[in-house]
């Protein structure tokens, strides 16, 4: 589970808990090793000592802005529907959190291309009464399966049904 159950009002169910798909860190790990490769290249070509030592240095600065950072942020978020809204987390050391109450959703779509297919993940875009309009989280996994259950769980809000039986 994603979230604390701290978060949670009483009586309130998680239904689906969530970060971004893995796919997320395809990217940072293939820098990392691109990074790893240049600093092994250099180390060979170059034979000055305080050279490897900045080398090493620059390599290591490169991975944790892109490999590292990228790492952190998707770690610390997550997406959790529960049976009486939406909550989004998001941050390390700043936490920002966004909460809609399904009863202010009023549709849920998904798309996901060829590689989501494969991979098994999508976009997932709500769109709220808000003056914002719509919620667009990326690479959720299983995106068609939690957009079933999340459109069940809103038919029983809208229905006038407690939205616990999803």
């Amino acid at each position: 589970m994603v979230i604390s159950q701290k978060l949670l009002n009483p009586g309130e169910q998680i239904i689906v808990s969530t970060r971004t798909h893995v796919k997320a860190l395809l990217v940072p790990l293939l820098i990392t090793v691109v990074l790893l490769a240049v600093g092994v290249v250099l180390t060979v070509a170059v034979d000055n000592g305080i050279v490897h030592w900045i080398v090493w240095v620059l390599v290591l600065v490169g991975i944790g802005w892109w490999a590292a950072r990228p790492f952190l942020a998707w770690l610390t978020s997550s997406y959790t529907f529960t049976n009486r809204r939406l909550i989004t987390r998001r941050g390390l050391i700043t936490r920002r959190g966004h909460d809609i109450p399904l009863s202010r959703i009023s549709d849920v779509e998904y798309e996901f291309g060829l590689i989501d297919r494969m991979l098994g993940c999508g976009t997932l875009i709500i769109s709220d009464a808000s003056t914002d309009g719509e919620v667009t989280l990326h690479d959720i996994p299983h995106v068609e399966e939690t957009q079933r259950r999340l459109n069940q769980l809103l038919h029983d809000v809208h229905e006038g049904g407690r939205g616990e039986g999803v």
